[in-house]
């Protein structure tokens, strides 16, 4: 296959302020600062272990689940808001969702360019790179280079797509499963899947 770089680009209204609620929550939480009722220390410790633990724990059982289940990983890529619907993950950030899925041809990362769409439901809090200028200019344009400096070198015979994602659709994307991991169960398939490989910015080592 030819070595192209496929962008994705169909932006809705993003939100570029932050909404009512974050004002709020940040107004609350400087208020609770300034009285010294809550440590910052404590608030970033909370919300890098959403963001790094409790997130994207969610999204490695839906991929788990894609690996060991190949009638849930075609609902998956056909429907992605309804299969993650029907293991519980919903709500806000994640009303459309899109599945897509990592082959010995095909390549995928995520973006989003004018600001910071995420999946919430599945992956937490997006990482403070996700939501960099740099990240965001740089992933459609050289997505190659950007890759290379999270430790992937793609083979020229493997298609990059980059996806934009938007206020109305995000994606998710299912990792290759690793070699040697065929007699897991779904509960250790999922202890093997990072928040990058969701985003396309990791590759699973064999186990």
């Amino acid at each position: 296959m030819a070595n192209e770089s496929d962008h994705h680009h169909n932006h809705g209204d993003h939100a570029e302020m932050p909404s009512e609620q974050a004002l709020r929550v940040k107004a609350l939480e400087t208020l609770l600062v300034d009285k010294g009722l809550v440590d910052p220390a404590a608030v970033d410790a909370f919300v890098d272990y959403f963001q790094d633990e409790i997130g994207p724990k969610n999204g490695a059982k839906v991929v788990a689940r894609a690996w060991a289940d190949p009638a849930f990983k075609a609902a998956l890529l056909a429907d992605a808001t309804a299969a993650l619907g029907s293991m519980g993950f919903t709500g806000l950030q994640g009303e459309n969702m899109v599945a897509v899925e990592n082959t010995d041809t095909v390549h995928n990362m995520v973006v989003c360019t004018l600001c910071s769409c995420y999946p919430w439901p599945v992956l937490g809090i997006p990482p403070t790179w996700y939501k960099s200028f740099e990240y965001r200019s740089r992933a459609v344009v050289d997505p190659r280079g950007v890759l290379k400096e999270f430790g992937i070198d793609v083979p020229n015979d493997v298609t990059v797509r980059v996806w934009d994602s938007t206020a109305e659709i995000r994606y998710l994307v299912i990792p290759k499963r690793p070699a040697g991991s065929d007699n897991l169960s779904e509960d250790q398939l999922a202890e093997l899947v990072t928040r990058d490989s969701m985003i396309g910015t990791d590759v699973l080592a064999a186990t």
